[in-house]
């Protein structure tokens, strides 16, 4: 197969055994290329940026900038490009959020080997695709968001991808010195992103921000949470 025509593929995930298994996964189909591999949420948003791959595989709990937030940014900066998060977690909140954010699919990483590569074909070509346990899900509930009395369920307050940035950063453990410096802004910038983020969440400690964003699922949960 002419190599114009392969499928190219950005993979987004921090664990270097499980990107190598994607890659070889990937790279056995005649009409993939994997072009790029990021380890973190903002690598993957960066090389997106620059090679502008057909489809990126985008894990959820990455350092730095989370695969959901990275979903997000990669999306806004380039419409053509499909995300098809891969994620051991398979909870419905994550399903919803990833697709509120772009996504155009979601596997777990519990899913046979198999759907990856289907996977990728399909969202390339403008479809949606789901693990069978997820898509099951998303039928039966018709994709509502109610609670148990059929009310809608509240809304999370919506955070700018500023916002969020520094959030995880903070929830890693990063001082703001820190955090300005890896975000290239100012000591008194990032302060003003934490008060807000305070004022939004209505959370006014460094643990309960810790704990609002292992809750909502852009950290790991074996982040430090002994902040006292």
């Amino acid at each position: 197969m002419n190599s114009s025509k392969r499928i190219s593929v950005l993979l987004a995930e921090d664990h270097t055994v499980v990107r190598e298994g994607l890659r070889k996964l990937l790279e056995a189909e005649r009409d993939i290329e994997v072009v790029g591999e990021a380890a973190s949420g903002r690598q993957a948003v960066e090389m997106a940026k620059r090679l502008r791959p057909a489809v990126v595989v985008m894990d959820i709990a990455m350092p730095l900038l989370n695969g959901l937030e990275a979903t997000r940014q990669i999306r806004e900066a380039i419409r053509e490009a499909k995300v098809l998060v891969l994620s051991a977690h398979s909870d419905d909140a994550y399903v919803s959020r990833a697709m509120a954010l772009g996504a155009a699919g979601y596997l777990i990483k519990q899913t046979s080997g198999q759907f990856l590569s289907e996977a990728v074909r399909g969202i390339a070509e403008g479809n949606s695709f789901f693990s069978p346990t997820v898509a099951n899900r998303l039928r039966q509930q018709g994709q509502r968001s109610l609670d148990r009395k059929g009310v809608a369920r509240r809304q999370a307050p919506r955070l700018s991808s500023r916002e969020v940035e520094v959030l995880q950063l903070i929830a890693e453990g990063q001082a703001n010195k820190q955090i300005a410096a890896e975000l290239g802004i100012s000591i008194k910038t990032v302060e003003k992103h934490r008060s807000a983020l305070m004022r939004k969440l209505d959370i006014h400690d460094t643990a309960g921000l810790t704990r609002y964003a292992v809750a909502e699922g852009m950290v790991e949960c074996d982040v430090r949470l002994t902040i006292v």
